[in-house]
């Protein structure tokens, strides 16, 4: 699969998720739980836009389920040792694991893994669909897409970016940026986001490539210069922004997702309370303002759909993977 097409599930459509799906009778296991404190594990450090969503979630979860929702961060191994963790929990509905796109490199990064990263987790849903951008610094030369890809044709590998470390989503997305511009760019891995923002404020990299939730303060406070960002429409956050079509890239196509998992063998019927539970959540005035200010659009498709989209991920960043090159672990 190209690395730029798109996949089959439509994205308009998962955009535009059923959030006010009915509510369907609830067997006994599912009206039984959560007797307890449920843990979502983020397999990443406090403080980026998973992290952030899930805590968020997890507050309003609490406070429809009368059960807390704790969010434990178990960072580490491009988050695979939290999502090993929530692999070995019991399959019992009070262990979940926060993911995003990076799930679906992960076979393409490492040999071998402590989980199989195909069948260990069933899907619960979507929780927000976010553009990336692509920003540099405020003193960068270049003020659109179009004089930084040509800077960067006629200088292969001399212009830089920053990410939040080898195979994480940010990489990948960049690699598929680079394959659609038809460009090289030189990659500089940091131990976080935060720490691949702060390269480009601090002028030690060219560029970097994020989700608008991480940017905005930067970019409202005029540290940050954004040139492009991916979808088929503005933000409104960003009304200025021009998409990268409008920039001159139509080709270039990847839209970021974050979402809910659990354990194999979880009982269907406590899967589908979740999901219920979370497209009320989603639907909710204060959670819906929440994620719009982070320019993203909530999720709350079907497990199933979930599902389909993990494998539909999986096979895309296969072959951006094989284009640049990424060793294995």
């Amino acid at each position: 699969m190209s690395s730029t097409r798109t996949p089959s599930l439509s994205r308009r459509a998962l955009l535009g998720a059923t959030l006010a799906a009915p509510v369907l009778a609830r067997p006994a296991t599912a009206q039984a739980w959560p007797a307890r404190t449920v843990r979502v594990i983020v397999p990443w450090a406090p403080g980026g836009a998973v992290d952030t969503l899930a805590r968020r979630l997890s507050q309003k979860l609490t406070e429809q389920l009368g059960q807390s929702f704790v969010v434990e961060n178990k960072s580490g191994a491009t988050g695979t040792i939290g999502a090993a963790e929530a692999a070995r929990a019991a399959p019992d509905g009070y262990t979940l694991l926060a993911m995003d796109n990076t799930y679906a490199t992960l076979p393409y990064l490492f040999s071998r893994l402590p989980f199989d990263q195909a069948t260990a987790f069933r899907p619960v849903t979507v929780t927000a669909f976010s553009p990336v951008l692509l920003a540099v610094g405020e003193k960068s030369p270049y003020r659109d897409l179009a004089s930084l890809i040509a800077a960067a044709k006629q200088n292969p590998e001399k212009l830089t970016y920053g990410t939040g470390g080898a195979g994480s989503a940010p990489h990948f997305s960049t690699l598929a940026f680079q394959q659609a511009a038809g460009v090289k760019l030189y990659h500089v891995p940091y131990r976080g986001a935060g720490e691949a923002v702060i390269g480009v404020l601090s002028g030690n990299v060219d560029l970097v490539m994020l989700s608008p939730g991480s940017a905005l303060g930067n970019i409202r406070g005029g540290q940050l210069r954004p040139l492009a960002i991916s979808g088929t429409t503005r933000v409104a956050a960003l009304p200025e922004l021009p998409t990268f079509a409008e920039a001159g890239l139509p080709g270039f196509s990847v839209i970021n997702w974050s979402g809910l998992a659990a354990p194999k063998g979880t009982p269907e019927p406590i899967i589908e309370r979740l999901h219920q539970e979370i497209q009320r959540a989603l639907a909710a005035p204060d959670m819906a303002g929440f994620i719009g200010e982070l320019a993203s659009a909530p999720g709350g498709i079907s497990p199933d759909a979930f599902g389909r989209l993990l494998a539909e991920e999986a096979a895309r960043w296969h072959d951006v993977a094989a284009a640049g090159n990424i060793e294995r672990q």
